[in-house]
């Protein structure tokens, strides 16, 4: 069985983390914790639905377990990655969607595909310093402006 948890948006990752460190402590069998990065203030979780609501019972940030199975079927869009190709061009503007500079925006200074990866200077910055970054921990923010 798989319900659905609603949390304080932004905070469906420590909610996570408090039910399943609570399930360990207390030996409760939840199978599976999975929150969709494009569905926020909700996650999806596995196992009966007795151990789901003493899992999530006082846990910080949860606003409600709504009592109803959730078919594999509608999670698997969440679950399977769609195959995109963005060409990445030296000159775009991107905003890094993982690791330590999370969130920060910058223009891409080098392209290097046989790596995967790209080097940007990040905007905010009072000096440019070039960091290089995986081509999967970003996300196109603006394409460069052809003239």
């Amino acid at each position: 069985m798989i319900l659905t948890i609603r949390t304080t948006t932004g905070r469906e990752n420590v909610v996570m983390e408090s039910i399943s460190m609570r399930s360990k402590k207390q030996n409760i069998l939840i199978k599976s914790i999975f929150h969709p990065e494009d569905l926020r203030g909700y996650i999806f979780i596995e196992g009966e639905a007795e151990d789901i609501e003493a899992s999530v019972k006082s846990v910080p940030h949860v606003r409600g377990l709504i009592n109803k199975n959730v078919a594999m079927k509608d999670l698997e869009k969440f679950l399977i990655a769609e195959k995109r190709e963005i060409k990445l061009e030296v000159g775009d503007v991107v905003e890094v969607t993982g690791g330590p500079f999370k969130g920060e925006k910058g223009k891409i200074v080098r392209v290097d595909e046989a790596k995967n990866e790209i080097t940007v200077e990040f905007l905010e910055a009072a000096i440019p310093i070039p960091v290089t970054v995986s081509v999967n921990a970003v996300r196109i923010y603006e394409k460069k402006r052809v003239e």
